[in-house]
């Protein structure tokens, strides 16, 4: 794996280039964290192993984090990263987006920017237990909290207080599980059944497909959040990985349905 550092879309980022890659396709990696912590550098494992197993070239952005960087900035960066990868001559179905906790919420916040910004959508997105409801009304916030080995109630709340202050936490850009999704790419949504955000994914993917969005949910029994991060010890973390490779490189170049009412780059 050879890494380098690059900027992108004017904020510093990690490009990751695994010896399996060929090809034109692309990786945009956004990392997980709260909006509040988390780099490119502490996700370089989870990105590189998917990029790996995927062989695709990945490149990881450092949006900025809150509380200094409030709602709606990592949304603005996110964007500004996409529209520099189409402009810069990446074709949307060479690119593919993925994103854990809430760099899985700002994937789809990114994309529903893009939308509204006219810009094409990537081939296919993958979330790994997507952080997707400020406003914490999912059940499981509740109902696993004595198995959730991370995180309790009170944790995710300091996390939204601190990204979105006195915002409106329901907004479609803060808590995508309230937006209108048509339009969006396939989606791949993994989480783990022992986290209180399960009802996130579970959600988002109920919202995806009555928004006629191709999507596919899969929940990890006795699993926690971010799974995946425990790849190469945790045989279903290794599964798992390799499915979302499977998934994200199956609908490169596949050409999205929605691709010709989509407004070119500007």
């Amino acid at each position: 794996m050879v890494s380098r550092r690059t900027v992108l879309g004017g904020r510093p980022a990690l490009e990751l280039a695994p010896d399996t890659a060929s090809g034109p396709g692309r990786l945009l990696y956004l990392h997980g964290g709260g909006y509040l912590a988390g780099s490119p550098d502490t996700h370089a494992g989870l990105a590189g192993e998917l990029a790996r197993r995927a062989g695709l070239r990945a490149v990881s952005v450092d949006y900025r984090l809150a509380p200094e960087h409030p709602f709606p900035a990592a949304v603005d960066d996110g964007l500004a990263a996409y529209r520099e990868l189409l402009s810069t001559g990446t074709d949307p179905q060479d690119l593919v987006l993925a994103g854990d906790s809430a760099g899985g919420g700002l994937g789809i916040a990114t994309l529903l920017a893009a939308r509204e910004a006219g810009l094409p959508q990537p081939a296919a997105v993958a979330l790994f237990s997507p952080w997707v409801d400020l406003t914490l009304t999912g059940g499981s916030i509740r109902s696993k909290e004595g198995a959730d080995p991370i995180f309790t109630e009170a944790d995710v709340r300091a996390y939204a207080d601190l990204y979105v202050g006195a915002g409106d936490r329901a907004a479609p850009l803060a808590s995508p599980v309230f937006a209108d999704l048509a339009g969006l790419p396939p989606l791949l949504v993994q989480a783990g059944a022992n986290e209180v955000l399960l009802d996130d994914a579970v959600r988002l993917a109920g919202r995806a497909g009555a928004d006629d969005v191709e999507v596919t949910l899969e929940v990890g029994p006795g699993l926690p959040h971010v799974y995946q991060l425990h790849y190469g010890r945790l045989e279903e973390a290794d599964a798992a990985l390799d499915r979302a490779a499977r998934f994200l490189t199956a609908h490169l170049g596949a050409g999205h349905p929605d691709a010709g009412r989509l407004a070119p780059v500007r």
